[in-house]
């Protein structure tokens, strides 16, 4: 075993580079590599196991084609390590090279410790009138995270990736903090980490639900802003990466990253796959004046877009300061090598990408069949995962739900806007919320794509929760600190009465009632649903729609304070998705009016008959029904009063009512159905 703090210690001057970036342990010793395209020396800085004491500092010996490489024999995993790099300090050519700081290697598998935010981390000097023209001699490396050299060896079980299909798949999204720190039956040791949501109390309320995929927001290592720090609040939320294959050390109760894999293990036994939410559209070191943590300093030039009229500062597509440069080939290489790192060593099923239409700039501007996409979809690993796009940004030209190619699914923020006014009341919403219903045709029925193209929601991580939707008129972001500009003011969302919480029973028993009618629409759509976690058992934020910063209990779901009833509808409603499958998560767009064939579809007036194009444009119409096939279904939706539903075709057979919203029994009489206000129902014929 090496001792850290001996003598002699040298790289082999034989062995050169020739296999993968980062550090590779090969079972005798260790190989080093990083890429700086202008670099002039790259210094490899070892430190002791606790990261304090920097015990050698070597440079690396070899050079080619910007990939700085050394073989040290005898170096064994644990080493804790970072870098210095050599280089012109030329912030107006956009070079910003200062060997005082310390680097995390961007290949770096394990991260030790957290940021300790001082002003030495910046490599120019704040408070100087040069502003970042100036240069920081001050060593940053007492207050900087380190490496860790990762031994590759696990024992998976004979685990495997799942493998569910689109049209089977059900994703819950939650944070490993806010899913498992209030829950009161997990061990106060774990909660809050990786282990704590391989819990089985975790597990078993995920698969009694019915859901089939945990979405995680993001695990990879990530900066917990100054700012933030300063006023007493932290980065909850993640988005704002360091290090795309090392995950974020709080998440870790016993400090080794093994604990990720007995988590996906644990999920797979479960049957449930885990999805990963990431950023691979900026970094945590913000604009030029931000902080420098690794990709700045290792070559600024080469990691970032530059400003088209200034090299010196960023071009920022993100609201973040910074853009990832995928552009670049080994930017580009860094990123696929992270997504396969954790499809490949953690077994992850799939990723849903922040900010996707980044990914997606090209000199011209968005490109469907850009550099990005195309090196990810002729990639034989992560052309089988699941790919998920946030389909916007703050760019120019930023909105491109629908833009993304096969096999990408999109998130759909129409169903939610949609969703949430036709159960709101407002008028001339009814030929939208068709579309929803049915999966968007109208925005993915192209380019052969399936109709399981779009991520239905209702609510999600950056938001009302459900139950605020239904709680507040107005966002209330007070604790944030920013005087309540922040975060969306449009949220489709009503009070219903009172802003925010209230005893009085009749507001109450309307909000439940909404909520569950809206769960139900989420899960009878066409496409695939996702679930924020909590919403199932009503949870609350106060009416913050930007809580990316509330690592606490506003946004930890409140276990204690379930609302039963609302997790009963959720499971009862999942569980007949499920048993109707072949209806609601049908392969194919239903465009056909064919009643044998499987993507049939008839659009039924309350009268009994088939809707007319006047229907469509009576803004008053708040009731329609929807006839499916290929087993004969009925969904009928009601936003307005109550009314009374004449049921198509008796002919065909007897209807029997299988799901209401209203949690309460509704009865077939004669030929209708009384629909109560504010209701969603589910028939099923009888031949």
């Amino acid at each position: 075993m090496y001792d850290p703090t001996g003598t002699g210690l040298a790289f082999d001057g034989t062995r050169r580079w020739n296999s993968g970036l980062g550090a590779e342990y090969d079972g005798d010793g260790v190989n080093f590599a990083l890429y700086s395209e202008h670099a002039d020396k790259v210094e490899l800085c070892l430190f002791d196991v606790e990261g304090k004491a920097e015990t050698a500092r070597l440079a690396l010996p070899h050079n080619e084609g910007g990939i700085w490489s050394g073989y040290i024999p005898g170096l064994a995993p644990g080493q804790v390590y970072g870098y210095r790099v050599h280089g012109s300090y030329a912030p107006e050519a956009g070079h910003r090279f200062n060997p005082n700081k310390l680097l995390l290697d961007p290949y770096a598998k394990e991260i030790l410790g957290e940021i300790d935010w001082h002003d030495a981390l910046h490599r120019y000097t704040i408070g100087d009138d040069a502003g970042d023209l100036s240069f920081d001699t001050r060593d940053s490396a007492p207050h900087m995270p380190k490496c860790v050299v990762q031994d590759p060896n696990f024992d998976w079980d004979s685990d495997l990736a799942l493998d569910r299909d689109w049209s089977d798949t059900v994703i819950y999204e939650a944070h490993v903090r806010g899913l498992t720190m209030l829950h009161p039956d997990i061990d106060d040791a774990i909660k809050g980490t990786f282990a704590a949501v391989a819990d089985p109390e975790i597990l078993s309320h995920l698969k009694s639900l019915g859901v089939t995929a945990l979405e995680l927001l993001p695990i990879q290592a990530f900066t917990n802003d100054r700012f933030l720090v300063e006023k007493g609040l932290s980065n909850y939320w993640g988005y704002q990466s360091i290090g795309f294959f090392a995950p974020q050390p709080r998440y870790l109760s016993t400090g080794k990253i093994a604990e990720v894999k007995h988590m996906v293990e644990a999920c797979h036994k479960a049957g449930i796959e885990v999805i990963l939410d990431v950023v691979y559209n900026h970094t945590g070191e913000g604009n030029e004046l931000g902080p420098t943590l690794s990709f700045r300093g290792i070559d600024n030039k080469t990691y970032y877009v530059a400003s088209e009229n200034s090299p010196r500062h960023g071009h920022d597509n993100t609201g973040t300061g910074n853009t990832l440069n995928i552009a670049h080939p080994f930017v580009l290489r860094m990123v696929l090598d992270s997504l396969r790192y954790w499809v490949q060593a953690m077994h992850i099923d799939g990723f849903r990408f922040d900010l996707a239409s980044t990914l997606g700039r090209e000199a011209d501007g968005f490109d469907r069949e850009g550099g990005f996409f195309r090196a990810l979809l002729q990639d034989p690993v992560l052309s089988k995962v699941k790919l998920i796009a946030e389909p916007w940004d703050i760019g120019a030209g930023s909105y491109q739900v629908v833009g993304f190619p096969w096999p990408f699914r999109e998130w759909n923020d129409k169903f939610r806007d949609d969703t949430r006014a036709w159960w709101r009341g407002d008028e001339g919403v009814l030929p939208a919320l068709s579309e929803r219903l049915v999966g968007s045709p109208v925005q993915f029925d192209h380019s052969h794509r399936p109709a399981t193209s779009s991520i239905n929601f209702l609510s999600a991580y950056d938001g009302f929760t459900l139950r605020d939707t239904v709680s507040y008129a107005a966002k209330h972001n007070e604790a944030n600190g920013e005087g309540g500009n922040d975060g969306h003011s449009n949220n489709l969302s009503d009070n219903l009465g009172v802003e925010g919480e209230t005893g009085d029973a009749g507001i109450l028993s309307a909000r439940a009632r909404r909520m569950r009618a809206m769960m139900s629409t989420l899960m009878i759509s066409q496409g695939v649903p996702m679930i924020l976690g909590g919403d199932e058992i009503a949870v609350t934020q106060g009416g913050n729609n930007n809580a990316y910063c509330q690592d606490n209990e506003v946004s930890w779901i409140d276990w204690a304070a379930a609302n039963s009833s609302m997790l009963d509808h959720t499971r009862d409603i999942i569980a007949l998705r499920h048993n109707l499958s072949p209806v609601f998560a049908c392969h194919d767009f239903r465009t056909g009016d064919e009643v044998g064939s499987s993507a049939w579809v008839r659009w039924v007036h309350p009268e009994g008959r088939v809707m007319t194009p006047d229907d469509w444009q009576d803004e008053h119409l708040r009731c329609v029904g929807l006839l499916l096939g290929p087993k004969r279904v009925l969904v009928l939706v009601n936003s307005g009063e109550d009314c009374r539903f004449v049921l198509p075709d008796p002919e065909s057979g007897t209807w029997e009512i299988r799901h209401t919203s209203v949690g309460q029994p509704c009865e077939i009489e004669g030929e209708g159905v009384i629909m109560p206000h504010q209701c969603l129902l589910v028939l099923t014929q009888k031949p």
